[in-house]
This record gives C-alpha cells, sequence and structure tokens, in this order.
C-alpha cells in the first residue's frame, strides 16, 4: 500500500501532485489562444458595458430597435479595433480597414442574434421592461461574442494568431 501525503489527491489522477497540476494549468495560460481568450474577454466586458450603457440611454429617445443596433455599430467598431490591438497586438495601421470590414461580418451576425431575440421578445412579450430586453441582448450577445471570437481568430486576424 502507498502513503499518501497532503499534496496527493483522490481519484484516477492520484499520481500527480497539487503542485503539478497547477504546473499544468500555468502551462495551458502560457498557450496562445488563453492568453488570447483572456484579452477577449476584458476587451468584452468592457465594451459589454458600453453597449449595455448605450442601449439604456437610447432606448427612450430612439425606440428598442434602433437603440441596439446604435449600440452595436458604435461598439462593434470599438470591439474590432481593442481585440486588434491587445487581444491579437496588431499594431500600426497597415490593414485597418480591412479588419475593421471584415469585423463588419461578425457585427451583422451579433446584429442579427440581438435584434431576432429582441424581436421574439417584444412579441412574446409587448410590455417587456428595459431590463428584460438588456438581459435578452445581452445573453445573444454572449453567443454572437463567441462566433466573434472565432471569426476573428481564424479569420479577421488569422496572422497573429498566436499573439
Amino acid at each position: 500500500m502507498r502513503p499518501t501525503s497532503p499534496t496527493m489527491t483522490e481519484g484516477p489522477r492520484s499520481d500527480l501532485t497539487v503542485s503539478a497540476r497547477w504546473g499544468r494549468i500555468r502551462g495551458a495560460v502560457r498557450r496562445p489562444v488563453a492568453r488570447q481568450l483572456a484579452r477577449f474577454t476584458g476587451v468584452g466586458v468592457v465594451c459589454t458595458a458600453a453597449s449595455m450603457g448605450l442601449y439604456a440611454a437610447l432606448r427612450i429617445p430612439v425606440g428598442p430597435t434602433a437603440a441596439n443596433a446604435v449600440a452595436l455599430i458604435v461598439t462593434s467598431l470599438l470591439n474590432t479595433e481593442l481585440n486588434r490591438r491587445f487581444t491579437f497586438r496588431i499594431r500600426g495601421s497597415r490593414r485597418r480597414l480591412h479588419d475593421h470590414l471584415h469585423g463588419l461580418v461578425a457585427l451583422v451576425i451579433a446584429l442579427a442574434l440581438t435584434s431576432g431575440s429582441l424581436w421574439t421578445l417584444l412579441w412574446a412579450e409587448p410590455n417587456a421592461g428595459i431590463a428584460e430586453e438588456l438581459w435578452t441582448t445581452t445573453v445573444a450577445g454572449w453567443v454572437a461574442t463567441a462566433a466573434r471570437f472565432v471569426l476573428l481568430r481564424y479569420w479577421v486576424f488569422r496572422r497573429a494568431r498566436n499573439a
């Protein structure tokens, strides 16, 4: 029978010490995709907050659909530029317009998902309030965000996939 120590864990991988497991986690963070996901998440938090603020500010004067479109367009431009600089570490103006034009594809996907979900909510519940509208567009935005990361990493900024 093997003696156990406090650094050992139970289960099928009990041969790994706690420090060895942390080493694996640190190793995963060193991978480009993990670093990019972390930076992408930070950019996403900033852009989501900006989008929600714009939507809430514009909702009464222009209505939910127009507020959603304006908030998405403005924050999508911001999002593409921040991801270009911080997530994928692309500097300079070379191909900036090209990158933003390709980023519009992600915007169209996000606009279709969020507008479609907003339309569905308002069809199902015509008296929905701003809070319900924000939650609906935010959840749809999360789905769009996953699609956006894949598009940016493998299509728009593929030249910087290992940044």
